[in-house]
């Protein structure tokens, strides 16, 4: 009886230990298989959760080897489109819509996490000593912390491989354990045969697209009024003064976090315009914007917004232009 003991409790271990290597093995072959790629190609929808609101994104992504990007990401609610590229000449984002980009001179996407692209994904991993693998089911999990300089709220990340150790999903958490953005991929192909060529901007540019700019896409007939306000703050004066096409809302608020936010109706450009600008793309609930030192501006339901403030940390401006965006958001003369 007692070899029979013996005999289990080592079928045990050595179970246990196999177990083990899988789950580490499946963190060295994404790393791998990832770092090898000179290119690839992926789809995928993606959740942004903001409060009680679920923003969703369809997201193709296109990589060559030494920093190419190219990602489309359109919005399932009003089908906004915006690219992000990224080529030899700088970084772009791209609003077909309005016949616009923003570019930067920018180390983006290595300045930050970014939970729907691979080589971000496996830099958290290689950042974080104390990566979490385990077995769930017929999943491997994995759990590491992020980093997003732009968003204290996110602050770890869990990666989900199946059973042949593809990644299907990714779930970003904060502190609370909330979930709070969900990327789902449909499809990732390692042996994509992408070159330069695929990264041109010019083959973004639809020179048809916007006629001859004479007419808006939106209507600031109504002033929208954020939701959130700093404690100790208040609309200390509103002003609108009239443009070239049409008017532009300026509101004023003072207190104890002094901020300034700007509205006008997106205009459609007659010819494609490059915009220069010193900051960072950054992932709101509803869009890509632009994130400076103490501006953030951005494009919502045909509205740019422009908020600047000295006194409000990138995470303070986020949340009153999320809650601009937000169905319950206020609107007045």
């Amino acid at each position: 009886m007692k070899k029979i003991w013996i005999l289990l409790a080592i079928i045990l271990v050595m179970a246990s230990g196999c177990g083990k290597k899988s789950e580490e093995k499946v963190l060295d072959k994404f790393k791998d298989t990832v770092k090898g790629a000179k290119s690839y190609t992926l789809k995928a929808n993606m959740e942004i959760y903001s409060n009680e609101d679920t923003f969703t994104y369809a997201v193709e992504v296109n990589y060559l080897k030494d920093d190419y990007y190219k990602v489309y990401l359109v919005n399932q609610t009003n089908d906004h489109e915006q690219i992000i590229l990224k080529n030899k000449d700088g970084v772009y984002v791209v609003t077909p819509s309005l016949n616009k980009s923003f570019k930067f001179q920018s180390d983006w996407p290595n300045s930050s996490s970014q939970s729907y692209l691979l080589g971000p994904i496996v830099s958290d991993l290689e950042k974080d000593d104390e990566v979490v693998t385990e077995k769930k089911d017929k999943e491997y999990v994995l759990t590491t912390e992020v980093d997003y300089p732009n968003n204290e709220e996110l602050v770890y990340e869990k990666l989900y491989f199946n059973e042949d150790y593809e990644l299907k999903r990714v779930e970003v958490f904060n502190e609370d354990d909330a979930l709070m953005i969900k990327v789902m991929f449909s499809s990732i192909d390692y042996k994509a045969k992408l070159s330069e060529d695929d990264f041109k901007l010019d083959d973004l540019i639809d020179q048809d697209c916007c006629g001859n700019g004479d007419e808006q896409t939106g209507s600031l007939d109504d002033i929208i009024y954020p939701l959130y306000i700093p404690s100790n703050t208040y609309l200390k004066s509103k002003e609108t003064v009239s443009v070239d096409n049409g008017e532009r809302a300026i509101l004023t608020f003072a207190g104890d976090r002094n901020f300034v936010l700007v509205e006008e109706a997106s205009m459609p450009k007659s010819e494609f315009e490059i915009i220069p600008v010193y900051g960072e793309p950054l992932m709101l609930s509803d869009t890509i914007g632009v994130v400076s030192a103490n501006s953030l501006s951005w494009t919502s339901n045909n509205i740019d917004y422009y908020l600047a403030s000295s006194d409000l940390s990138t995470y303070e401006l986020m949340t009153i232009a999320g809650s601009l965006n937000n169905p319950g958001t206020i609107v007045g003369k």
